[in-house]
């Protein structure tokens, strides 16, 4: 009953996270061949392309609260969602929405008036790195914080599978042998790269 439990687990949880497991993977992949993407793409994250340059005469809450400023901007254009905010050159504060799919930066001139939207440029290894890389409780927006649940689900996901893989190991006798020399292999790889790195 209980070995049943277990493989059905393990099962069922590979299935349901079967997404984020790809995406973890191929993240890494670009991750770990960066210099490859350098080489086609140049330095630095991609470029941004300018979207619109809107009139803005807001008159906001918080003047002096450069995130409630920048929160305001973004809700009025329909842009809600995870941001950092920085003040830029001539009082101007340059928003930066964190979106996964296509990242905006927004720069909001006080003394112009203008609010000057602009789209990253998409490409497909700082798209998958943005996934690799994503966080959700501190933002305060429902959807990241979704996210970051999820993300702590596929952790207690992998460590699930690392016991319930043992166990079938285990259970398995005529594994044992050859699954005792992977698991010795495999971790004494392990600690000589902790020692020696």
């Amino acid at each position: 009953m209980l070995s049943r439990l277990v493989r059905r687990t393990h099962m069922y949880l590979a299935l349901s996270l079967f997404p984020w497991m790809l995406m973890y993977a191929l993240s890494t992949l670009v991750m770990n061949h960066r210099a490859m993407f350098t080489a086609r793409f140049g330095e630095g994250p991609p470029p941004f392309d300018r979207e619109r340059e809107v009139p803005y005469r807001g008159s906001f809450a918080d003047p002096g609260n450069p995130r409630a400023v920048a929160r305001e901007i973004l809700a009025s254009l329909r842009l809600e969602g995870a941001y950092t905010v920085a003040k830029g050159r001539d009082g101007a504060l340059v928003i930066n929405r964190n979106d996964l799919i296509a990242p905006r930066r927004l720069t909001y001139s006080p003394a112009a008036q203008t609010v000057t939207v602009e789209r990253m440029r998409y490409r497909a290894n700082a798209f998958l790195e943005r996934f690799h890389r994503r966080r959700g409780y501190a933002t305060g927006y429902a959807l990241d914080t979704a996210w970051a649940v999820t993300v702590d689900l596929v952790i207690v996901a992998m460590l699930v599978w690392v016991l319930s893989g043992l166990w079938m190991w285990w259970e398995m006798k005529v594994t044992r042998r050859l699954g005792a020399l992977a698991l010795v292999g495999g971790t004494g790889l392990f600690l000589m790269y902790l020692a020696t790195i």
